[in-house]
């Protein structure tokens, strides 16, 4: 695996080990025009690594420093996520920059590739969880959607990075319950369920902005044909199994 230098200046000490990993898309044009946003002082942004459009591999951050990717986060009751993780940002337009037909763009395979190398080269390096490898999407739900629904999970959980737990086909073929139909007690039980995970969510039973935010994260990680923010039947359900799998490898509740 050939990784490339280009130092950024935005970094700073650690206060923590590391034990997670956030991957991004840029949400720009190019690779370059990240590239040099990172590197630029004044945006006060950056990330350990980036992975350009034919899968190169540059790296901006030293992984014992602080990149500065994650923002106000939270994951699994831990805040200053900048301090426990390590950032690879992806190029991809995303939702800010979508197709002409409104779809968006798609992850380049060589890409995926280059980020399978690069995240197993980081855990083999790193105690890390299964559980504590996520999407910016997942630890800032209210602020951010990437890596995106169309970032191919499932697929990195088969080469054993982060966890994509069996879907339950024949609950999918059935018709969803709209979330205005869900009781207070299936609210209040599905966010508990998302905070058991590792969402930051608050458990009051009340389908709100800050609820249907976090519903929508995780169907963009697990649901990714289903991204609306409703609590329907098959979203319940998923959540259920997500929780059951992620409890059951040791996870940290909130």
């Amino acid at each position: 695996m050939r990784v490339e230098s280009a130092p950024s200046v935005n970094f700073n000490e650690r206060l923590h080990k590391v034990d997670m990993l956030v991957l991004h898309y840029t949400g720009m044009q190019t690779s370059k025009a990240a590239l040099k946003r990172m590197q630029d002082s004044e945006s006060k942004v950056s990330s350990h690594y980036l992975i350009g459009e034919i899968g190169e591999i540059y790296q901006l951050v030293s992984e014992d420093k602080r990149a500065w990717h994650a923002g106000i986060s939270k994951w699994q009751g831990d805040t200053d996520l900048n301090s426990r993780s390590i950032g690879i940002e992806i190029a991809n337009g995303g939702w800010n920059i979508p197709l002409t037909n409104g779809t968006l763009p798609p992850y380049h395979r060589s890409q995926i590739e280059s980020t399978v190398l690069l995240c197993r080269e980081i855990l083999s390096n790193h105690e890390i969880p299964q559980s504590r490898i996520v999407g910016h999407s997942d630890i800032s739900p209210d602020r951010k959607d990437d890596p995106g629904e169309h970032f191919p999970w499932e697929y990195l959980a088969q080469t054993g990075i982060s966890l994509w737990p069996k879907q339950d086909e024949k609950l999918a073929d059935r018709m969803s319950v709209p979330a205005e139909t869900s009781s207070m007690f299936e609210i209040r039980e599905t966010q508990m369920g998302l905070a058991d995970i590792g969402y930051a969510i608050e458990v009051n039973g009340e389908l709100n902005a800050e609820t249907r935010y976090v519903v929508k994260a995780f169907q963009r990680r697990f649901l990714q044909n289903n991204v609306n923010g409703n609590l329907d039947l098959i979203t319940r359900k998923r959540i259920k199994v997500v929780r059951d799998v992620y409890l059951s490898l040791g996870a940290t509740l909130a």
